[in-house]
């Protein structure tokens, strides 16, 4: 683990839950329990502060953890800790990985959008490391030790244009796109037992390249939708000439960052983020924040991309219009897209509820 550990490009500031230090070292329920509680409590005791919204507000609740699902439910928690209206539609998403934090945003949207009243929807993010630590020998199952870390985030989204004015953000787009047909992008990440009938989720060898090549098909779709004309002429004519030579030569990849001014890419690990530079051909100040963000927090699944958006905001680096790609990858295979407007410049000063407020003059890091 120590040599894993190494090589994650994870810094020595990251959280675990607290059964780690503890000498028994044994992960209950009440464990996993607390750490989704203190997580989603502080998370959503802050947003509905800021927003001044009444609970009895909110319309929609999703809740998403991909690896812990308690009976009552999550979603369930929150309604009796918030006491929400009996009328509120309940969502828990689970096994999806660290995608189910983009696909959240989505399906809140297009919840509020299919109907024709005012509502809002709380998104709460959040995983469970508690009863998911790997206490074997097998190294693709030990490489979740490693990276994965305690995280949470909470997200409020509404359909009322009023709300327009003190907004952040305006969701232009999104695309998800499931490659699970294919055996070797299903089992690239798989929960399973070792060989001693330890329980634990192995990480393949094979996922950096299944996340290159579905991410090349992803785009695909997505690039109709985002890229300015004169990118779409040149990738429509590589794929021309790639045609006509029978594959000697390669489609070229568009220049996705003529579409976005900023880009929150999935900080799954150092691999995924060199690979993802690789594919769409980033430079090394569009894949920063990714580094950055997996440094400080590691990876923290379905919660990671709003840690790294949390970052621009507080460099003070977001201006009103501005286009953000928001990407993520889940287990299963899972590809995921957002893409929002800013409508309005960050703040000059780090909000106190920014998770970067005691750190952030120490980023970016030299070296990486």
């Amino acid at each position: 683990m120590r040599g894993i550990y190494l090589k994650s490009g994870l810094g020595d500031e990251t959280y675990v839950p607290p059964f780690i230090f503890e000498n028994d070292y044994e992960a209950k329920l009440t464990s996993a329990v607390q750490e989704a509680e203190e997580g989603m409590f502080a998370a959503i005791d802050t947003l509905l502060d800021k927003t001044k919204i009444d609970p009895q507000q909110i319309t929609v609740l999703i809740v998403t953890c991909g690896m812990f699902a308690p009976v009552p439910s999550l979603s369930s928690i929150l309604v009796n800790k918030y006491k929400l209206n009996p009328n509120v539609k309940t969502f828990n998403l689970s096994g999806m990985g660290c995608s189910s934090g983009v696909m959240s945003i989505d399906l809140a949207s297009k919840v509020l959008s299919s109907s024709t009243d005012i509502g809002y929807a709380l998104v709460a993010v959040t995983e469970s490391i508690s009863l998911n630590w790997y206490f074997g020998d097998n190294r693709s199952m030990l490489v979740t030790n490693c990276i994965f870390r305690v995280g949470c985030a909470a997200a409020l989204v509404t359909n009322d244009p009023k709300k327009r004015r003190v907004a952040k953000f305006e969701l232009t787009n999104s695309l998800r796109t499931h490659h699970g047909s294919d055996d070797s992008a299903y089992k690239a990440a798989f929960q399973e037992e070792d060989v001693t009938g330890e329980v634990g989720v192995a990480l393949t060898k094979d996922l950096i390249r299944v996340a290159g090549v579905n991410l090349r098909e992803h785009i695909k779709t997505l690039a109709p939708r985002v890229l300015p004309l004169s990118q779409l002429v040149m990738y429509v004519y590589s794929v021309a000439m790639s045609v006509l030579s029978k594959g000697e030569t390669k489609p070229i990849v568009p220049d996705f960052m003529t579409a976005f001014e900023h880009a929150c890419i999935h900080t799954g690990g150092k691999a995924v983020i060199d690979q993802v530079g690789r594919v769409l051909r980033l430079d090394d100040d569009v894949t920063e924040p990714a580094r950055m963000c997996l440094h400080r927090f590691g990876n923290t699944s379905s919660s990671l991309v709003f840690y790294e958006l949390a970052y621009f905001e507080g460099k003070n680096r977001i201006k009103k219009g501005d286009k953000m790609w928001v990407l993520a990858f889940g287990t299963g295979f899972k590809v995921c897209s957002l893409v929002l407007k800013s409508l309005r410049d960050s703040s000059s000063e780090v909000e106190s509820d920014n998770p970067w407020k005691d750190c952030l003059h120490r980023y970016p890091l030299k070296a990486w």
